[in-house]
């Protein structure tokens, strides 16, 4: 009789991991080390640290040089399609600035 080898279980794939690009320096990364920034039904940018509100988003380094650009020569203007108030502006500068120096 012929013995039978016992069936070996399938190997794990590797979860597939989503990838982004910065909407100023275009470096692809995955989702979770950009930041989100959506425009909601306000017409206000906002962070969204999870990524899972609604609204059109964009997608930015974690670093100052990348949210100097966008903030300040309209990239993250065009990228939501809309218009940042001074206010708002300066919020996503504020914040920015909180950002850590260096990339880990």
């Amino acid at each position: 009789m012929k013995s039978r080898s016992k069936s070996t279980p399938q190997a794990l794939k590797p979860r597939h991991i989503p990838q982004r690009s910065c909407i100023v320096c275009r470096d692809k990364r995955d989702k979770r080390e950009l930041i989100r920034l959506v425009v909601n039904i306000e017409n206000i940018v906002e962070v969204d640290p999870r990524g899972k509100k609604s609204g059109r988003g964009a997608y930015l380094c974690p670093r100052l040089e990348c949210w100097d650009t966008s903030v300040n020569k309209g990239r993250l203007d065009y990228a939501l399609r809309t218009r940042l108030s001074l206010e708002n502006r300066q919020a996503l500068l504020d914040f920015a600035r909180s950002l850590p120096k260096k990339e880990a």
